[in-house]
């Protein structure tokens, strides 16, 4: 894994609590696990167990009252989070924790992109987009740019038409971006980034004042336990997207958006769909359910979206093609061939 070689003061360490310099500056200020577990302590472990809870509900962690008035209790109760987490050992809780961190790092890095945008030597942000992502990003007047590969690696999971390379400005094979398009490219690999350093700790035994609430973390999974049922009539490219959601990982948009068409298509309804999401990272179901409702014409200006064609998912890397997918042209079809007529 790369190291972000840097040099964050403590305001730059609260908002991103994941960079190695964190543990680094706590070990300088003698903080360790044995003194987080002294009763004295207790706020600290509800904290960061509050911060788990929030992150498991779809939400994005915010300190009381938005800001960050306490750094030091922001970045332990970063780490203490994460060694609840490892001693849970509950990955769809830890990768919940991990997309949420990422989006609340996305906020940081974009107010800090643009707020250096004038600059013209790579500051923080831009380090840690580089060093972590091998992303290099340039300023270019007033925008940001990057290399067509390095977009369409990324945009390639996005399904909304102006993440298109063709809707983009493009020239001398760079990508012209805003702060917010920036730093959105890369929350799927900052979450992993983060998911992947959870991970690797080597974790010695926990107080004991930690131990009730990891077991709390426990009956809070047993929340998203519940396994979607499989129909044999889907194709494999829905089959596998509900099974990435069963196994709580991070299914793209462009994903979801084939398994929401595709369940409508066949007489489903928003409600009947919605609970297929919950295992997902970053679940909140009253988003879900505004973009099922949205995605079925039920809301807005009543637009129905259809199932994208085999085409389509072939060049967003979602096609899982057997035998039985030869002729046709949409996942809708799947099944016809062998007699069901209302596959």
């Amino acid at each position: 894994m790369k190291r972000c070689v840097l040099q964050p003061g403590i305001m730059d360490l609260a908002k991103y609590p994941f960079l190695a310099e964190a543990g680094e500056y706590l070990r300088d200020k003698g903080f360790n696990l044995e003194q987080l577990g002294h009763p004295d302590w207790a706020p600290l472990v509800e904290k960061a167990y509050g911060r788990i809870v929030v992150a498991s509900s779809g939400q994005v962690y915010h300190p009381e009252g938005g800001r960050l008035e306490n750094p030091d209790m922001e970045i332990l109760s970063f780490i203490v989070a994460v060694i609840l987490l490892k001693a849970a050992g509950i990955n769809t809780l830890t990768r919940r924790f991990s997309l949420a961190e990422a989006r609340r790092a996305e906020r940081f890095l974009q107010q800090d992109l643009w707020a250096n945008k004038d600059k013209k030597n790579l500051d923080l942000p831009l380090k840690i987009i580089s060093e972590l992502f091998g992303i290099r990003v340039h300023v270019e007047d007033d925008e940001f740019v990057i290399k067509v590969a390095d977009y369409l690696q990324r945009a390639v999971h996005f399904h909304e038409k102006e993440w298109k390379l063709v809707n983009r400005r493009v020239g001398a094979g760079l990508v012209h971006l805003t702060s917010h398009e920036t730093v959105r490219l890369i929350r799927t690999e900052l979450g992993q980034y983060i998911s992947a350093r959870i991970q690797s700790i080597s974790l010695p035994p926990i107080p004991d004042t930690f131990k009730s609430r990891v077991g709390d973390l426990v009956t809070l999974a047993g929340r998203f336990a519940d396994a979607p049922v499989v129909s044999s009539d889907y194709p494999p490219c829905v089959k596998h997207a509900i099974e990435v959601l069963e196994k709580g990982e991070n299914l793209p948009h462009s994903g979801r958006f084939l398994l929401a068409t595709y369940l409508l298509a066949r007489g489903q309804t928003a409600d009947q769909i919605a609970p297929l999401f919950k295992n997902a990272p970053d679940y909140n179901e009253r988003i879900t359910r505004y973009q099922l409702e949205h995605i079925s014409g039920s809301s807005g200006r009543g637009t129905k979206y259809q199932c994208p064609s085999c085409d389509k998912l072939r060049s967003e890397s979602l096609c899982f093609k057997v035998p039985e997918c030869d002729g046709i042209i949409n996942p809708i079809q799947f099944g016809r061939k062998r007699g069901t007529a209302n596959a």
